[in-house]
């Protein structure tokens, strides 16, 4: 298991405490993050669902935004989920006036591609990298990945081939909620992201 690796989720607004009880539940040393201090002590650095646009603005008012950027140059493995999905892309379609993202993921993402939150659904996945047995994904106003780079690689898509999973070196991005559903697999190929980033003395 992840031993004691010491991970992040940024702790700005949305779905913090299921990423946190789902690491610990997997062995890590989880560290609410807010402040400048606290990332520079992780390993690794989930970005939680909720509304991309007040994730960013909160990093801004906490000067954080330009932190995480840094190490995520520096090969900071990072996890995002949903709107985490669209801080970690370069390119956000349809973001708010004035809204940005932490970047670092050579994708183009669209917000709310889904729809309403009425509009949520819940599929199975296959996901070849974590084995033969399906991902039960739950997606909630969720982003979808409409352009990938030639160093980007998908790991899920839709039956009609939307793209909802992907991943580029230290970076992993869904545009579902694995941590609703119990689902630990992600989290898991991101701790072991973390582990080998500790390993080589890089935080």
């Amino acid at each position: 298991m992840a031993g004691n690796t010491r991970v992040g989720v940024l702790a700005l607004q949305g779905d913090v405490r299921e990423h946190a009880a789902l690491l610990a539940g997997l062995g890590a040393d989880v560290v609410l993050v807010r402040r400048r201090e606290e990332l520079a002590s992780v390993d690794g650095l989930v970005l939680p669902g909720g509304e991309s646009s007040v994730i960013d603005k909160l990093s801004r008012i906490f000067g954080i935004q330009g932190p995480i950027r840094e190490r995520i140059a520096a090969g900071l493995p990072v996890y995002g989920t949903c709107a985490g999905l669209i801080l970690l892309a370069d390119t956000v379609l349809d973001g708010i006036d004035g809204q940005e993202s932490f970047g670092g993921m050579d994708v183009e993402v669209r917000r709310n591609a889904f729809g309403r939150q009425t509009e949520s659904f819940e599929t199975e996945l296959d996901v070849p990298v974590l084995g033969e047995r399906a991902v039960r994904a739950t997606f909630i106003r969720a982003p979808i990945v409409e352009r990938v780079g030639s160093h980007v690689d998908v790991l899920a898509s839709l039956a009609d081939g939307t793209i909802v999973a992907v991943e580029q070196g230290s970076l992993l991005g869904t545009s579902f909620h694995p941590e609703v559903d119990g689902e630990t697999r992600f989290h898991e190929r991101f701790l072991e992201k973390a582990r080998a980033f500790a390993g080589v003395g890089a935080r």
